[in-house]
């Protein structure tokens, strides 16, 4: 009997998952209202330099995402107005669960499931539908961060940013990729050396000449040069989202 009630008790529980993963995946794929982007700042290290970047952070800093979703959006013919509402959230004191570079299948998973349930605690009562935790790092203590990574199932995003008002057109290029990533849009470089991968990861791939691209595609990250160089974009101002990108997110439909 209390087997049956125990089964009985975890198979109302994956329903009320499942369910709840259905209802966050239809918001988002639908866009049939705006979005609301929660930024939640961490500080990555224990740096006055970190410290005072993430005590003054302020809203207006991340005024580009929204301003690069609607560009897009209207590019694309997506009939709304605003699609993402970006609004900084209250810092985060814990760090979220690091992925380790060499972990495998389960190991992925299991990251998945902490940093999914670690959302849920860091940004118990937010509004938001979609949740960054943006670790910031002192530059001069690490010149190179780690990958930032964004999850569809969950709607969350571990963004690696810099503590420097230098960077901040760089960081929310790197949010932005994120964000996209938990609305369903898959990576458009080359694995083996970060290039754009043609055509998909090009800003106008039928270009002619094809080279240097005018653009980075948000899901490539870098805009070709030529067929072996590739640059980081400096702001979002650089940067469109792709045909296959736009059918990804549901701006577009199969032709």
């Amino acid at each position: 009997m209390w087997r049956v009630l125990r089964i009985a008790a975890l198979l109302a529980v994956l329903v009320f998952v499942a369910a709840g993963a259905w209802v966050e995946r239809h918001r988002t794929a639908s866009w049939d209202g705006t979005l609301w982007i929660g930024i939640f700042p961490v500080a990555g290290d224990d740096s006055a330099v970190t410290r005072d970047y993430v005590d003054e952070l302020d809203a207006a800093q991340f005024t580009a995402i929204e301003r690069f979703f609607e560009r897009e959006a209207r590019r694309h013919g997506l009939p709304l107005e605003r699609p993402v509402k970006v609004v900084l959230q209250p810092t985060v004191s814990e760090l979220p669960p690091r992925l380790d570079p060499g972990a495998g299948v389960l190991g992925r998973i299991a990251w998945s499931l902490r940093t999914r349930w670690y959302s849920r605690g860091q940004a118990a009562g937010s509004l938001a539908d979609i949740r960054v935790f943006v670790v910031f790092h002192d530059p001069q203590r690490m010149p190179a961060v780690p990958h930032s990574l964004g999850l569809q199932k969950g709607l969350v995003g571990v963004v690696h940013a810099f503590a420097e008002p230098d960077m901040d057109g760089e960081n929310a290029i790197v949010i932005a990729h994120e964000v996209m990533h938990a609305l369903g849009a898959t990576d458009k470089y080359d694995l083996a050396n970060g290039r754009p991968r043609f055509p998909d990861g090009y800003a106008v791939p039928q270009a002619d000449p094809r080279y240097p691209q005018p653009a980075a595609e948000i899901m490539a990250g870098r805009t070709a040069l030529s067929a072996t160089e590739a640059e980081m974009p400096e702001t979002l101002d650089d940067v469109v989202v792709g045909d296959a990108t736009a059918l990804e997110i549901h701006w577009a439909e199969i032709p």
